[in-house]
């Protein structure tokens, strides 16, 4: 009988054969997010989209990654929401201009590919992707051995979408007196995991598996609490013409960092903290960890994901719009004259 030659490669810990697998198996999923404007399938060396038509159309792209929310996911051996979370947060990223999605390309780095964590990290990916109703265009999925601990992985993402220029919103006409609304996060979104592993498993030496104090949630189902996708509601406020004269993503900085992204530097956004109910996972992190209150602000969303910046006299349409749409919200603040910055209420 011969004897079966082991690959070098594999030996030295990639095995091309289990990656080519792996992908094979998710074609029929990744297929399913295909809309009216893909060319092709997955497997080219570039994913093929039509090119969006119509006078003074303007593409935006953005990307980002997951972050050391990867490190709960391993932990729970759970990984099919951390794909939603990379798509929603893109489409958040792109809405923010105005901008409505059209393709995303994942790339997922690791030691080793483990066939079924590699097929639920892309279910999320679709899953979020047909929500969102765009396709997943294509990716990339690297082993690279000694530079990711072994069991863990990156996950990366990148979008594209498009908008009319008349349509870009840019918060240049954000004027004093105008209102600022905010829509609840999940949770923690995909920001400040280095802090909250820190207090929850470092500090306090948890498990994901222990209650959240004050709730029936595991501390791992918490963090691990899908990124929303803000698309819908807002689609419908610019549908029906609500004037939007800006809006903010609320990610790593918080508002502090965020909404001065699109504050003209004649006014500030004064922040009202009393106006929603900050959520019982940031309430341990800060007390437990003895987080400055103000800090806190900075690293974490606190309970609003998204913001929404309109005059004050579109208000009334913009509350009968979101009712519709069942879109929980809070006015949590106002534009005052001012120098570009946050400033706290509360």
């Amino acid at each position: 009988m011969a004897k079966e030659n082991k690959s070098a490669y594999a030996q030295a810990g990639v095995n091309i054969d289990v990656k080519m697998g792996a992908v094979s198996s998710i074609k029929a999923m990744v297929a399913a997010t295909k809309t009216a404007n893909v060319l092709g399938g997955i497997g080219a060396f570039g994913g093929l989209h039509k090119v969006p038509t119509g006078k003074d159309m303007i593409l935006v792209a953005s990307t980002d990654g997951v972050g050391t929310k990867l490190k709960v996911a391993a932990m729970m051996n759970k990984h099919d929401t951390v794909g939603q979370d990379i798509v929603n947060h893109c489409v958040n990223d792109i809405l923010v201009q105005g901008a409505k999605p059209l393709f995303f390309m994942d790339y997922v780095g690791t030691s080793k590919v483990d066939p079924d964590q590699f097929k639920n990290v892309v279910a999320g990916l679709c899953k979020a992707c047909r929500e969102n109703r765009m396709a997943l265009l294509g990716g990339e999925t690297a082993e690279m051995p000694g530079l990711y601990p072994a069991g863990e992985y990156d996950l990366v993402g990148t979008i594209v979408g498009c908008v009319k220029r008349k349509d870009l919103i840019t918060g240049k006409s954000i004027r004093a007196g105008d209102v600022i609304l905010g829509f609840p996060s999940g949770g923690l979104q995909t920001n400040g995991f280095s802090l909250a592993r820190r207090v929850i498993f470092d500090l306090d030496q948890h498990s994901w598996q222990d209650k959240l104090p004050g709730t029936n949630q595991t501390f791992g189902d918490a963090l691990l609490a899908v990124h929303k996708s803000f698309l819908k509601p807002v689609a419908k406020l610019m549908e029906r013409k609500v004037k939007i004269t800006g809006m903010a993503h609320i990610t790593g900085g918080g508002f502090p960092d965020n909404l001065p992204r699109v504050l003209p530097k004649a006014v500030n956004a004064e922040i009202d903290r009393s106006s929603w109910e900050v959520p019982t996972i940031f309430k341990y992190i800060e007390n437990r960890g003895k987080v400055d209150h103000d800090e806190m602000y900075r690293v974490f969303n606190m309970g609003i994901g998204f913001v929404v910046i309109i005059p004050k006299n579109q208000l009334t349409k913009a509350t009968n719009i979101l009712k519709a749409q069942h879109q929980p919200y809070s006015v949590i603040g106002v534009i005052r004259k001012g120098k570009g910055v946050v400033t706290y209420k509360n």
